[in-house]
């Protein structure tokens, strides 16, 4: 039926009548990669947003601190990973210009396979259809344009153009800004989840003997979710210490800072690393899986062993650093789900509690694309994907 002026009309005053509707005032507990992006996609969705964090976005304890991340499209089969760094590449991209500072540097990547190949050659076709620029080449050929990386044992090399590194804290700081410069309410506190009963939760209680109450909760809480929610999260989020280490390079030599592009080791290595690092020296890490690992009060000293496995390791694939000095040296940690996919789903008891977890290393690059998935679910503009999904675990 054509809508007449004067249903239009009654339409129209029945809602003055009614007046304005109470905005959702939702709750999101940590400031990392994946709460700020998601409190800031929810401020913009409309909602009143209370953002927190015990220590702070970025923090020393914090997943998502540092200095750098990796950001790459090399996903063997997963075609859901490559969409969504391709999203969240443009959304670094849209932000930095949005709030005109630096937080994506465009290097390139490398990845470098082994024997077997089969993760790499199953995302080759993924990132084409994506439309990111990539290129294959042997190890001759790669050789030749990085001539400080010994490509030995490796069964070519895969060139991600589009890839680089993200300026980790700074940028989880730029997001708490541009989310408070919208309106958002951040407040630095630790959080104990209310009780549930009926279906939902009751409000949060807070470190300064406060309590908040919203109409949504969505916990993005790194390694602490499974201490949060023991029943629902529990032991599917596992986090490990992982080793960072930061050489020296030579004085006045290029060729391990801007002249090569961030790099992972396919094989049986393991190790990864980003050239430059924002001054830091020469960044290299082991991405193996660590030992069980407390975030709150686990000692960060990093371990001799783990220095000289890197530095062996740095010592073949990069002659030119033999002998680098150890200049920095930190611990952080991975929190893993079992299958080292994200958690992306409603707690199974509250219905007005979400869950955002898991980022088993890799979550860090997929922050805006996976806040603003995370926002689309809250908001109801999305229905859980079986991928993200708790019963899958």
């Amino acid at each position: 039926m054509v809508p007449t002026r004067r249903s239009v009309f009654k339409a129209g005053a029945a809602m003055i009548a009614a007046g304005p509707q109470k905005k959702l005032h939702a709750a999101v507990v940590g400031a990392g990669a994946f709460g700020g992006w998601t409190a800031l996609h929810l401020l913009r969705g409309g909602a009143q947003v209370t953002l927190l964090d015990a220590w702070g976005p970025g923090n020393s304890r914090a997943s998502s601190g540092g200095e750098t991340r990796i950001i790459r499209a090399t996903y063997g089969p997963d075609r859901i990973y490559v969409q969504m760094v391709v999203r969240s590449l443009a959304l670094w991209r849209e932000h930095e210009k949005r709030w005109n500072r630096p937080l994506y540097r465009q290097i390139g990547c490398i990845r470098m396979p082994g024997k077997d190949d089969r993760y790499e050659k199953a995302a080759l076709p993924l990132m084409r259809d994506a439309g990111l620029a990539i290129e294959e080449l042997t190890p001759r050929e790669a050789g030749k344009r990085w001539p400080q990386i010994d490509f030995d044992g490796v069964a070519w090399v895969l060139h991600e153009k589009d890839a680089g590194f993200l300026t980790a804290r700074r940028n989880c700081e730029a997001v708490l800004s541009g989310f408070v410069r919208e309106g958002g309410e951040y407040r630095q506190r630790g959080v104990t989840p209310g009780s549930i009963a009926g279906g939902r939760m009751e409000g949060l209680s807070l470190s300064d003997n406060s309590r908040l109450d919203a109409d949504v909760y969505v916990f993005a809480c790194g390694p602490w979710l499974g201490k949060l929610f023991p029943g629902a999260i529990g032991e599917r989020i596992q986090p490990t210490r992982q080793e960072i280490f930061f050489f020296g390079t030579p004085a006045g030599d290029p060729r391990f800072l801007e002249e090569m592009p961030a790099w992972i080791d396919g094989g049986d290595s393991g190790f990864y690393g980003i050239p430059g690092n924002e001054w830091r020296g020469f960044k290299i890490a082991d991405d193996g899986r660590g030992p069980a690992f407390d975030p709150t009060s686990g000692d960060r000293t990093p371990t001799p062993e783990g220095a000289r496995a890197a530095r062996r390791y740095m010592e073949h694939r990069f002659p030119g650093m033999k002998g680098a000095p150890l200049v920095e040296a930190r611990v952080c940690q991975y929190e893993n789900s079992p299958d080292h996919h994200f958690i992306l789903d409603r707690h199974p008891e509250a219905e007005n509690v979400w869950l955002a977890g898991g980022g088993s290393g890799h979550g860090y690059k997929m922050g805006p694309a996976v806040g603003e998935h995370v926002a689309e679910l809250v908001l109801g503009k999305r229905q859980v994907d079986p991928f993200f999904a708790l019963k899958r675990l």
